[in-house]
């Protein structure tokens, strides 16, 4: 068995895996609330609040009867771009800093002189000054000095959980995304002189070890071993941060295929065996696959606005669903089913998390075509399809730019789980859509890569044949698509470009008076 731990931004899952790919078992933690706001527009958890999970997870999986001495490997997929700042015992010096959190460092490292005139290029220096304004580690250095003087290691969180388990400050490859000093192209820590290190107030010495996906991290302590009921010396092997996962253990890596996440950021991904920005400045992130790129376009508020949309509008879902022993977001379905494609002529565009650079930062919501027919199943439906609209634009964007082919989606993630978003995806993008046997892809992708670096399988093709089957697959309604083309080419594909004035306004406007 594998045992892999999936620790995302709501929940950490501990997942038991066979050497086929199947699901044997799982324990999950929920953390209420995913994260603390100690600011308007800040997310931190305390870094042993994920440690305390895994320990409760893997603990639970034994209690549930499973033999944990038959483990014969270990892994770990997490959130990307999630921040833990530690001193040289391993101790956290504060909350980790979440990729959800939105502040910007305005005391900004000065640059040294050679590097200065890059800032005054037009698109470059902006790029710049922007990476350096989100950096987690400036922030830091500026605001906590004295904190910073002691941080020995920045750590993403799988990192994080690695060293609690192994006590290797060792990390994978395809983890590091975020606003680091890491080359993308070469999926390694920048070199010493490059302009990522000054700029965010770094330092070599405090990055971890980086190993490639499937290689070996280190072995579990004994004490640990022992805590959690897991083989001596068990070993623990690199994995990815889990959208990467995620794309593996759907079946993302096949030609012609197009992956969708359907997550708490909804993406659009496709694997390239060269480095390739579809946004220029935009990195193609490293694969779980040693050697391959993610070609990622990104909704940063996607399937978020589902738990949004409950919050506001679902209350009685909530109800219904407490009574029936269910979750709300199962009776969705009703909603979408009660409107036909096209939300008779309302259209959302689902920018509720501002963008980076396509869109960019002033970017907003917006919903157009409201009549007095419009009801909240109304509104839901367009949520959807706007999320659908946005994904097919990216996808469009990376086929022009890329040169990919495009014959199929897979799409995973919590959405996902709602056969009629299922369907709707694939009427939308006039494709058929598929999606693997389990919902629990990240880590499953995490598995698979653990699976190769205990030698079950020579390479990542063989892993992924023996361990991916398909699960339900949905082919388009061909008068639905004709509903939906015209409406993305006439009305959804323009609402940004004309709104994008009166969005600058709206950011010029309501930031001079924060």
């Amino acid at each position: 068995m594998i045992l892999a731990i999936d620790n995302g931004t709501q929940s950490l899952r501990a997942l038991l895996f066979d050497a086929t790919g199947n699901l044997i078992d799982k324990a999950q933690f929920h953390f209420e609330p995913a994260y603390e706001t100690p600011q308007t527009g800040f997310a931190e958890m305390a870094p042993d609040n994920y440690w305390q999970a895994l320990v409760e997870c893997v603990t639970q999986l034994g209690k549930q009867g499973n033999d944990l001495s038959q483990v014969a490997g270990m892994t770990i997929t997490a959130q990307r771009t999630s921040l833990v700042f530690v001193d040289s015992s391993g101790k956290p010096l504060r909350p980790a800093i979440l990729w959800t959190d939105q502040r910007q460092c305005e005391i900004l490292p000065p640059l040294p002189v050679y590097l200065r005139p890059l800032t005054w290029l037009p698109v470059v220096g902006s790029a710049i000054n922007q990476f350096r304004r989100r950096a987690f580690s400036n922030w830091v250095a500026s605001h906590q000095p004295d904190l910073w003087q002691r941080c020995h290691k920045v750590l993403q969180v799988a990192g994080y959980l690695g060293f609690k388990l192994t006590g290797e400050y060792r990390d994978s490859q395809a983890g590091q995304v975020g606003y680091l000093p890491f080359n993308y192209k070469t999926q390694q820590w920048a070199k010493k002189g490059d302009w990522r290190w000054p700029a965010l107030s770094l330092n070599p010495s405090q990055m971890p070890e980086l190993v490639a996906p499937g290689q070996r991290i280190g072995a579990l302590s004994d004490e640990v071993a022992k805590r959690l009921g897991l083989p001596q010396n068990l070993p623990l092997f690199a994995a990815g941060g889990d959208k990467a996962c995620e794309i593996l253990g759907s079946g993302g890596h096949q030609p012609g295929v197009a992956s969708l996440s359907f997550g708490t950021t909804a993406t659009v991904n496709l694997v390239s065996d060269k480095y390739r920005e579809l946004i220029p400045m935009m990195p193609a992130y490293p694969a779980a696959i040693q050697g391959k790129y993610l070609c990622e376009i990104m909704l940063f508020r996607g399937f978020w606005m589902v738990s949004w949309f409950k919050t506001q509008f679902g209350q009685l879902e909530q109800i219904l669903a407490e009574k029936q022993g269910t979750v709300p977001e199962a009776l969705f379905d009703d909603l979408i089913a009660s409107v036909p494609p096209g939300s008779e002529g309302l259209v959302l565009l689902p920018y509720w998390g501002a963008g980076v650079r396509q869109p960019g930062p002033e970017a907003r919501g917006a919903i157009i075509g409201f009549g007095d027919q419009h009801t909240r199943a109304h509104l839901y439906r367009a949520m959807i399809e706007g999320l659908g609209y946005g994904l097919r634009e990216g996808l469009e964007l990376a086929c022009k730019r890329g040169g990919f082919k495009v014959t199929q989606l897979r799409i995973s993630g919590g959405g996902a789980q709602s056969q009629a978003i299922l369907q709707l995806s694939a009427d939308l993008f006039g494709l058929p859509v598929e999606t693997a046997h389990t919902t629990e892809t990240s880590g499953l992708g995490a598995a698979i890569c653990a699976a190769i670096g205990l030698g079950w399988y020579p390479d990542a093709k063989r892993a992924t044949e023996a361990m991916i089957r398909p699960g339900q697959r949905y082919e388009p309604d061909l008068n639905h698509h004709q509903m939906y083309e015209s409406l993305y080419r006439e009305v959804y594909s323009k609402l940004y470009g004309r709104l994008r004035r009166l969005y600058l306004k709206l950011y010029q406007i309501t930031s001079s008076a924060q």
